[in-house]
């Protein structure tokens, strides 16, 4: 793929640099974009480990994070002028842009540490390579709750308001149900669309969904529709976010949500439990545990771009992210060897994620065609408020038309059936 050169960009660049340093002669240092959805404090960290990375070879980075990833590297891609490294969680858009010819392959040091569930080689024009990495990950499958609370009859929070992409928190119910009800070999079907939403465990997993939530009021139901999933904020933290657990009302009191969630409750007494025991699934699958990760691809022809791509998923660069980053922002790496969060809560799960799971399994909305992802995210929220037999045939319908559409138009490089389940540490 033959693009562009970005001369504004890197005129601009450039100037700011010789402003900076007065430099005035010689040749400037070539600049390489990375475009991140982590902005704030998380955006900092990332962007000083970033810089730490100089590596003495006249390259410098420059970090772009985005709360809107997907549009502003749409946006990108349209004008001709991709960031050279993009940084991106869903595996099935980046599937389509492999198939797309948009992504480089990696270089063979990044690829060993690419292996399932957080990257597989995909087979495009009759060669298998390796287009992703991952930098962090997370683990999913989780309940949050005050310590002391019973687990007995739990009180649910539920958030799923989040922009544009309003709607996942409740996949990821629909997701981990069925992980724990069906197993890891059905879970895997569905994600990559060779499971019809007909199936009676796809079905199940929604009405099970709704049976766990319980008879919600309808100012409940509006309540959980425009909350964020993060809650509501809160004057004591500036205005932050004070996560669900305080938010909502009547008080709720368990929580399913991501290990990423944790910085939320940094300095509360709460309880974090495997998910397996509170979903109504076999025991069988209670070493089954969902993940996320976010992932490293380049997507322009600069060799310096690969090897970025490289030393950003090693060792030196993961240990400078976590001495960079807040405790409870401290990130979680995909290996037990890898440097890990030291608060008591993020150990625990550091300590789940790459030894105690015995199977994990990339989150499977993320794993779907972009256009089924959102399909799901949407029918979600229209079965959060009415989760009625007759509603849910009607989304099912139409969920089973979006795969059908997906699968016509996958062609070429279509993620394989195997990798998306695998224990930890590959």
């Amino acid at each position: 793929m033959n693009r562009p050169r970005r001369p504004l960009l890197r005129v601009f660049l450039a100037a700011c640099l010789l402003a900076v340093t007065g430099a005035c002669g010689g040749e400037r240092p070539e600049t390489l974009v990375v475009l991140g959805p982590w902005t704030g404090p998380e955006g900092e960290a990332f962007e000083k480990m970033l810089h730490r990375l100089d590596d003495g070879t006249g390259k410098t980075y420059t970090y772009q994070g985005t709360r809107s990833l997907r549009e502003t590297l749409g946006a990108q891609l349209e004008a001709g002028d991709p960031p050279d490294v993009a940084i991106l969680n869903s595996i099935g858009e980046l599937t389509e842009y492999a198939r797309a010819g948009r992504l480089t392959p990696l270089d063979r040091a990044a690829t060993a540490r690419a292996y399932p569930p957080w990257s597989l080689p995909l087979s495009v024009d009759g060669l298998r390579r390796t287009y992703w990495v991952p930098l962090k990950v997370d683990l999913k499958s989780l309940v949050w709750s005050r310590e002391g609370r019973s687990a007995a009859a739990p009180a649910w929070c539920v958030g799923l308001a989040s922009q544009a992409t309003s709607g996942w928190p409740g996949t990821d119910w629909v997701e981990d149900i069925l992980l724990h009800q069906a197993g890891p070999t059905a879970y895997t079907e569905w994600a990559t669309g060779h499971l019809s939403w007909h199936d009676p465990r796809v079905r199940r997993a929604w009405t099970t969904w709704a049976k766990l939530l319980g008879d919600r009021s309808k100012a409940s139901v509006d309540q959980s529709l425009t909350t964020s999933y993060e809650g509501t904020p809160d004057p004591a933290k500036g205005g932050g976010p004070r996560g669900l657990l305080d938010s909502l009302t009547p008080r709720c009191t368990h929580e399913h949500q991501s290990a990423f969630i944790r910085y939320l409750y940094a300095d509360d007494r709460v309880r974090v439990d495997p998910a397996a025991g509170f979903l109504d699934g076999r025991t069988t699958y209670d070493g089954a545990y969902e993940v996320a990760g976010d992932m490293a691809a380049v997507f322009t022809r600069e060799p310096a771009a690969r090897a970025l791509v490289d030393r950003l998923s090693g060792e030196r660069a993961r240990t400078l992210w976590r001495a960079g980053a807040k405790k409870e922002l401290r990130p979680l790496f995909p290996d037990a060897t890898d440097p890990q969060p030291t608060d008591p809560t993020g150990r625990r799960i550091a300590g789940i994620l790459t030894t105690g799971a015995r199977t994990l399994c990339f989150d499977a909305s993320d794993v779907m065609p972009p256009g089924l992802r959102d399909a799901f995210h949407r029918a979600v929220l229209q079965y959060f408020r009415d989760p009625s037999d007759r509603r849910l045939e009607e989304l099912l319908d139409q969920l089973d038309t979006v795969r059908a559409e997906a699968a016509a138009d996958a062609g070429p490089g279509r993620l394989p059936t195997s990798g998306i389940c695998a224990p930890p540490g590959g």
